[in-house]
């Protein structure tokens, strides 16, 4: 009887365990049909996308912001931007590499992962590849004809088109986050000791002798390979290649924490430091400088991306392993860090609604809710945007003496494509291989989980560009332009913004086709500080935007400032300050009126006849107080445009879905200018 019991109940558990495997069989064959590179035939037989036409627009008939005399030309670029040597874009499908994105800056046409066809309506001045750090060196041995039989098998697993992998290697690494004290006041950061995974992680370093050292070694060989290849691209005047990489260590819940690293020259380290190597950003700053002498060449600065999604930590007063920044500490980010992304294709960074933010752009590109008592990953935080970074510095500058984060702001993509630039709503192809294209799953509205921020079509954007003024386009021009902030970003279209301050700027000199020789010599451009010395009065501030000839007009343009009282206390205000179609500022409200502006979504055709090609103003701050520090930065609005999600409902023959805008509002946001009280 017992030899029965035995024998059925062991018939039992294996019928459950091959249930068991069946199921998740089915599971994973479910979503590698979704998402994988085998039914992307399938999938893109579903679209016409001789359907989505680009929109058609009236030239620029005014003077150009961009070409209008000056030291300084404007150029566009990308500064952040992945290729198949980051084993999360080989993962998701992607196959093409770095001289595929050189070739794709320059304006040559791609097939992407899905099938669709990928080229930029205008090539790039500059581009920077910033592929992952952590994936340097753990692929490089793999065409070894003598490795081993479970050498092998990591190499084909870290080499597989298949998205389901990357879960299984990236979001087991990074967890969930934990609960945490629901008696901090909400959205306020909590430190957190974290360790980053080791390269042992991964499985081409963990399965044979000696792998984990082999890994490290071929570090340096995959970086001076990205090395040479951007020398062999880089032409100056036409296309500049910098140098550069993402040190990305992981957080709960797809959080990101992440710097893009760019050279000055091609006089660059060894190897790179990863996230592997440097436990948080002040160690990558010091492992870089003691690693970087300007003295030979080499000089580097830091650009961190994504604070929306760094669950508080980028603006807080400590590091990814939880320690608090010391005087030095603030010293060393302020000589490396001039810069943060303001916009890619997770959302914007510039601020969030109800999280010290009142003004209603702040709920552009956003999904993430004010954070809960609690909460310490999936929500808007009070140190997760840019705007509140800013306010942050101005109060470390009353206790430190300076200010050490004066950030200027570029915009960028993150795309995992090896297509830098590719930003037009009208063209968007998706950021990651073949979860994201073609356009069928773009619109199914999962990505990798079920929460707003990790659907492709309620948190994905198109990307951005990032701007400089510059005296010429080389490597050290550039550079020097990021620098010293006279930079901008925008979510995408072309649009040229100049902006100053000064207290000599001639008001009669505003039409004046000599007008940028004046403000070189009387005023401080974008990215600038600003001295009060003894002057009572306000500056004057000088912004002049130029609508994208390929793009919609503009709408209107906005100043965004934010100070600190007597008491210690931020305070920001955002007002309009130019109308197009001859309307005025409404002076109880601080807004245009509404310029009647529309999009026709069976056609994504926007009306005609609104919207101004050239907006420009002369404005002073009516509140000005010289004895108190504040920070100046504006915004620009377009008319109204579709949203890529309803270009891809147009090639499916479909309605826009209702459950994610069916239009944008394109813009673009300069870098700060900050008026110091002495």
């Amino acid at each position: 009887m017992m030899i029965k019991i035995l024998k059925y109940g062991a018939i039992g558990l294996l019928t459950v365990l091959l249930l068991g495997i069946a199921v998740v069989a089915v599971g994973y064959h479910l979503i590698l049909d979704r998402i994988g590179p085998n039914s992307v035939p399938r999938d893109y037989a579903m679209q016409d996308d001789s359907k989505a036409v680009v929109p058609v627009v009236e030239p620029v008939a005014n003077g150009d912001a961009s070409s209008s005399g000056g030291e300084m030309n404007l150029y566009w670029g990308e500064l952040h931007l992945h290729t198949a040597e980051s084993f999360d874009s080989t993962l998701m499908g992607n196959n093409l590499g770095i001289e595929d994105a050189y070739r794709f800056a320059k304006g040559e046409p791609l097939m992407g992962a899905g099938g669709e066809t990928m080229q930029l309506s205008r090539p790039l001045d500059f581009v920077a590849i910033t592929d992952h750090a952590e994936s340097f060196g753990i692929r490089a041995h793999c065409n070894d004809p003598n490795l081993s039989l479970p050498e092998r098998a990591a190499c084909w697993v870290m080499n597989q088109n298949n998205p389901i992998l990357l879960g299984i290697i990236v979001e087991g690494a990074r967890g969930t986050a934990e609960p945490g004290d629901p008696a901090v006041p909400a959205g306020v950061y909590q430190p957190k000791s974290r360790k980053v995974p080791g390269v042992d992680r991964f499985p081409t370093c963990k399965w044979g002798g000696g792998t984990v050292e082999r890994c490290y070694d071929n570090v340096s060989e995959d970086w001076a390979r990205n090395v040479r290849l951007a020398d062999a691209y880089y032409e100056p005047g036409e296309l500049t290649t910098l140098i550069g990489y993402e040190y990305s260590p992981g957080m709960p819940d797809q959080g990101k924490h992440h710097r893009n690293v760019i050279f000055r020259s091609n006089v660059v380290p060894e190897r790179t430091i990863s996230s592997i190597d440097a436990p948080n950003a002040i160690e990558l700053w010091k492992g870089l400088e003691a690693n970087c002498d300007k003295a030979d060449g080499c000089d580097f600065l830091t650009i961190p991306h994504n604070s929306n999604k760094a669950w508080g930590l980028t603006y807080s007063r400590y590091t990814y392993d939880g320690q608090p920044y010391g005087e030095d500490d603030w010293r060393l980010r302020k000589r490396r860090e001039p810069l943060a992304e303001i916009f890619q294709t997770k959302g914007a960074s510039e601020c969030a609604l109800g999280v010290g933010a009142t003004d209603e752009e702040c709920a552009f590109a956003q999904v993430l809710d004010p954070c809960l008592p609690g909460e310490l990953a999936g929500c808007a935080f009070q140190t997760s945007f840019v705007r509140q970074g800013l306010k942050v510095g101005i109060e470390l500058e009353r206790e430190l003496g300076f200010n050490p984060l004066q950030n200027g702001v570029i915009a960028a993509t993150d795309n995992h494509n090896a297509n830098p630039g590719a930003v037009e709503e009208w063209n968007h192809r998706g950021t990651v291989g073949t979860i994201s294209s073609p356009a069928v799953r773009r619109l199914r509205g999962s990505g990798r989980g079920d929460k707003p921020y990790q659907s492709l079509l309620k948190f994905n954007t198109s990307g951005g560009l990032a701007a400089v003024w510059a005296p010429e386009n080389t490597r050290e021009a550039i550079f020097d332009a990021l620098a010293r902030r006279e930079t901008y970003a925008t979510s995408g279209p072309r649009i040229a913004l100049r902006f100053y301050a000064g207290w000599d700027v001639d008001e009669a000199m505003i039409n004046d086709p000599s007008l940028v020789q004046h403000l070189e010599t009387t005023a401080v451009p974008m990215g600038s500080v600003l001295a009060t010395g003894q002057q009572p009065d306000s500056p004057e501030f000088l912004v002049w935007a130029i609508r994208d000839a390929l793009d919609a007009p503009l709408q209107r343009m906005q100043m965004v400032k934010g100070w600190i009282d007597d008491a210690g206390q931020t305070h920001e205000n955002v007002i309009d300050i130019a109308c197009a179609d001859g309307l005025q500022v409404d002076p109880t409200t601080g807004r245009c009126p509404d310029n009647g502006a529309s999009v026709d979504l069976s056609t994504c055709q926007y009306s005609a006849g609104s919207g101004a090609t050239e907006l420009k103003t002369l404005w002073r701050d009516p509140d000005y107080d010289p004895s108190q520090s504040a920070f100046y930065y504006v915004r620009v609005l377009m008319n109204p445009t579709c949203r890529w999600s309803s270009f891809d409902a147009i090639r499916l023959g479909r309605e826009p879905d209702p459950s994610v805008p069916a239009t944008i509002q394109e813009r673009a946001w300069s870098s700060p200018i900050w008026v110091a009280s002495q």
